[in-house]
């Protein structure tokens, strides 16, 4: 029997509220050329009852513990034998013809390795959840057009810095090549890390309008939580530290400083000064380690600093104008009644 030529990684972690619907738009596909892998985190909640009984034509791997999305992807890939790893978090829901578009876009741009899928608010559909990450040169990281009415998310195919991990097509010699997801990250970032890496290999990311995903987001962590903030804080220091090449790194170092120090303030105000602060704490810790691993990302990468500068954002107010953008939107949906 010939493999398939996507692989569709799945981490789940007691996710029955949303599980169902993500297998069931999987078996509502038009492309059949696919195998589902699904990595069970230790779920509690009968997840691994339910695909038995429902999918067992799907695989699924195991651990009695939770050891992070990345690890769980990383073993999960080792298990692919598709040309192209898809990965798909439990709370997407992609539509019926997203693994069309996604074969057609192999084929028109053969030499691309990473692919962003167009995500829209499963709540609310008429509004983006992402086009794409962005990702700005002080290490801050947005998803693309958050929040904005779905009629304005862009049209084209376009390049963007990474695919959003809930939703991104990775060729799978590329992903192997780049060592996979560093388990480091345990969760957060771990995508835009992959990203990264990749680009300082010469590699590049498309949007893809067409390809469309319903995404909830945050069901497994919780939006804004105290495990997001730690891990997601601490991650973004290790990412830019290991990954910002050559003179970029000292010409935006301040950037970078400046902005951990806002969030550290703004957060604290938010009612989590213990949770940013252990991520920041955990960061510098983690530094030594991320400075050898930087040493050697950047010994080997092919890209040069001036190609990954044209591929970040730069303004130096953006990450705060998007932060200010992202909250309007969401009053405008509580207001709306959207939640």
């Amino acid at each position: 029997m010939p493999a398939p030529k996507f692989s569709i990684l799945i981490v789940n972690w007691n996710g029955m509220a949303v599980l169902p619907r993500c297998l069931e738009a999987l078996a509502n596909q038009i492309s059949r050329d696919f195998e589902i892998i699904l990595f069970d985190n230790g779920s509690k909640d009968h997840s691994l009852e339910f695909v038995a009984e429902k999918y067992p034509e799907i695989t699924v791997l195991t651990s009695r513990r939770n050891i992070g999305f990345a690890a769980a992807n990383n073993l999960a890939a080792k298990q692919a034998k598709g040309e192209w790893l898809a990965l798909l978090n439990n709370d997407a829901f992609p539509d019926k013809f997203w693994l069309d578009i996604l074969d057609e876009a192999t084929r028109a741009y053969p030499d691309t390795a990473m692919f962003a899928s167009c995500l829209l608010m499963a709540g609310h559909p008429d509004r983006i959840d992402g086009t794409g990450d962005a990702v700005h040169a002080s290490g801050a990281v947005w998803n693309r057009q958050h929040r904005h009415p779905a009629a304005q998310a862009d049209k084209e195919v376009i390049e963007v810095f990474a695919p959003q991990g809930a939703a991104g097509l990775y060729r799978r010699a590329a992903f192997e090549a780049a060592g996979g997801f560093d388990e480091d990250f345990f969760s957060y970032h771990e995508d835009i890390d992959l990203a990264f890496r990749l680009r300082l290999q010469g590699e590049h990311c498309l949007y893809l309008p067409d390809a469309l995903v319903y995404h909830e987001g945050s069901h497994t962590t919780g939006k804004g939580s105290n495990f997001a903030v730690v891990f997601g804080h601490r991650n973004w220091v290790w990412c830019w530290v290991q990954n910002m090449p050559g003179w970029l790194f000292w010409r935006y170092l301040p950037e970078h400083l400046l902005a951990n120090l806002f969030f550290i303030v703004f957060i604290s105000l938010k009612g989590q000064p213990w949770a940013i602060f252990r991520a920041k704490w955990h960061a510098l810790l983690g530094l030594p380690r991320a400075f050898r691993k930087r040493r050697l990302r950047q010994t080997g990468r092919t890209a040069t600093p001036r190609q990954i500068h044209q591929a970040l954002e730069r303004g130096f107010l953006e990450p705060y104008i998007q932060g200010i953008r992202a909250r309007r939107a969401l009053k405008a949906l509580t207001r709306n009644g959207a939640g």
